[in-house]
């Protein structure tokens, strides 16, 4: 190649600058490239030493001198470091000096060639600050013990977490193989080398173990090894992450016992009951016989009197099994409080007037509805009369009182009787929790069962139940708050509203169904008639037999979507519906959208009662069109 077409080459790089030095550094040539690096035109810079390019303390220091004396006396030199610019600002410079000699060997000058390296400096400078960043984050961990092995298993970093569960300093441990945190039994089984081997072949392992403490102590740990690789895809080593999940482990073997006790239960419960089914039939042919005599017919009382007491602790023991099994399922309805006080009250009454105890009860004049199991929620009334007429004395007084209190239905039962101590408040309704009992105790404490499943179900309820007393030996209220119902009373009356407005026919369209299907209840529920359909084709089909009033269409439906469906029906109909569109989207913009598509209404989903029955009287008012 000729020198001519060679110096075209040179001057057409951009990305590099290329220039020659004569033997003392002064500048010969300079190529396109180095213009536009370093801002100087060929004509500004020729002729200058290239020390021009130097920050003062790199030319103070005659570190351009030097860089000359390493090329002329290696041949080649490269370097790396800060270079200035024409402008005053500076630029990473990846920089190589490679000296020129003639035929003779006689040092004729210097090429240099330098690149602009500024952004991959600026990556590398944030990767090690990263990197520091993250040292010090996983230095400064302490519930997680992280640190790294080489290929081998031996320790290579320890964290303060590590340190802290494990009980080595660092100094201690670094250099060890990490073998020495396993049991003698999981060393002997090969644990350690079959974790390396697995984290290897999949890159990762996680298990669950003993492993041994600094003290000898065992810790159940929860390990995480994962293998590290270089670039070059070459095993590094391996970062392990250990955590102590002792507690852990306690808490489950503790549900562990405690499932299995209520488990146990619940089976003894239900092999109770066989016995008992027949005993209940001879004490009711016993009632049957009118020849018994005086002393049968006590003892056939006291036979009654005890099997009832037995039925209830059956059933007491079957219900927390339930409980703890999740299979308890409540029939919610709306409940009047006092159909629950009658109930309840029918039931303990027997138990009231064997003790001679005055049950006295006082219920608020409007009603109070509850949104509840009409049973349940009697269970849980129930357990707290029969706790309050186990602990009065015989003559005792005891008070069933409802109230509602800030949205709340309050349901107290206060006594006379024995009392609670400061130290029981908190803890009676633990299960199998039994207060102490004197010589003075009427009755037996009982399992301590009903007080648990109490709260249990009143907790299902969205409620809850509480107890007080000032002290021992005066006695005690037990309190359940339940919310009340306040939309149902909205809903019964909007329904009665709705009836003697006159029906309207509702079209529900929404390719949700279970959405579609509860709308549709609830419109039947205020007094409607109402059909639905899942998607637009459908709703097409179903429109000009059913001649709705009022249609609540989705927006957001496959394939015909809630425009197109209101356009088509429109369209398609003598009779011109009320068009509400309903939707999860409720701003102003969306708003109006659906008002310059021609719907009548608005309704943002999940779609609120009184405006429902607000958009319902617009469409009565409205008339047919």
């Amino acid at each position: 190649m000729s020198d001519q077409r060679l110096q075209l080459l040179i001057d057409s790089v951009v990305d590099y600058g290329i220039f020659t030095l004569d033997s003392q550094g002064y500048i010969q040539s300079w190529n396109t490239g180095a213009a536009r690096l370093k801002g100087y035109s060929r004509d500004e810079i020729v002729g200058r030493h290239f020390s021009t390019f130097y920050t003062p303390e790199a030319v103070e220091s005659r570190w351009p001198q030097e860089e000359l004396r390493l090329a002329k006396e290696r041949g080649r030199f490269e370097d790396e470091g800060w270079r200035v610019r024409k402008d005053g600002s500076r630029f990473w410079a990846n920089v190589v000096i490679t000296a020129l000699h003639a035929p003779d060997g006689e040092l004729t000058g210097y090429a240099k060639i330098t690149r602009d390296l500024t952004e991959r400096r600026r990556h590398e400078e944030e990767l090690r600050a990263s990197e520091e960043r993250f040292r010090l984050l996983v230095n400064g961990v302490r519930d997680y013990a992280i640190f790294m092995l080489d290929p081998e298993g031996i320790i290579r970093s320890w964290n303060a977490g590590a340190q802290a569960i494990k009980g080595y300093t660092a100094d201690e441990v670094i250099g060890l193989h990490f073998s020495l945190f396993y049991t003698p039994q999981d060393r002997q089984a090969g644990e350690p080398a079959i974790e390396l081997r697995v984290a290897r072949e999949k890159g990762r392992v996680e298990n669950e173990g003993w492993r041994v403490r600094k003290d000898g102590s065992l810790f159940w740990a929860n390990v995480v090894v994962t293998a590290v690789y270089d670039r070059s895809g070459a095993l590094v080593g391996f970062a392990k992450v250990t955590r102590d999940m002792s507690d852990r482990r306690r808490l489950e073997e503790l549900e562990s016992s405690s499932r299995r006790m209520n488990e146990f239960l619940a089976m003894l419960a239900h092999e109770l009951r066989n016995p008992l089914a027949p005993i209940r039939n001879a004490v009711t042919i016993m009632q049957l016989e009118p020849t018994a005599s005086p002393a049968l017919r006590n003892c056939r009382d006291v036979i009654d009197r005890q099997l009832t007491h037995i039925t209830r602790l059956v059933d007491d023991l079957l219900d927390v099994g339930r409980l703890t099994t999740g299979k308890i399922r409540l029939r919610k309805e709306i409940v009047r409080l006092a159909d629950v006080v009658t109930r309840s009250v029918e039931a303990i009454r027997p138990v009231m007037t064997a003790r001679r105890h005055t049950l006295t009860v006082q219920e608020p004049e409007q009603q109070v509805l509850v949104h509840g199991d009409l049973t349940r929620l009697a269970q849980v009334l129930q357990n707290l009369l029969v706790n309050a007429a186990k602990y009065t004395p015989d003559g005792g007084s005891v008070q069933l009182r409802v109230e509602v209190q800030d949205g709340l239905a309050a349901i107290s039962v206060t006594d006379n009787g024995r009392g609670l101590a400061p130290e029981n408040l908190a803890r009676i309704f633990e299960l199998f929790m039994q207060t102490e009992t004197g010589p003075s105790s009427p009755v037996e404490s009982g399992l301590g069962i009903g007080l648990t499943l109490a709260r249990s179900l009143a907790e299902m309820h969205g409620g809850t139940i509480d107890a007080s007393s000032p002290g021992l030996g005066q006695g005690s209220t037990f309190t359940v708050r339940l919310p009340t119902a306040p939309d149902a009373v909205v809903a019964e009356d909007s329904a009665a509203e709705a009836l003697e407005a006159g029906a309207l026919r509702v079209l529900v369209i929404d390719d949700n169904r279970d959405s579609a299907d509860s709308a549709s209840e609830v419109l039947r529920l205020l007094g409607n008639r109402v059909e639905c359909a899942y998607d637009g084709e459908s709703a097409l089909t179903l429109a000009p037999r059913f001649r709705p009033d009022v249609v609540l269409l989705d927006l957001a439906m496959p394939g015909l979507d809630g425009y197109e469906t209101r356009e088509r029906l429109a369209a398609a109909g003598v009779r011109r519906p009320f068009f509400v569109a309903m939707t999860g989207y409720g701003n102003e913009e969306d708003k109006r959208r659906t008002r310059e598509a021609g719907f009548d209404a608005h309704l943002t989903k999940p779609v609120e009662l009184d405006a429902l029955m607000a958009l319902l009287r617009q469409a009565r008012e409205r008339g047919p069109s």
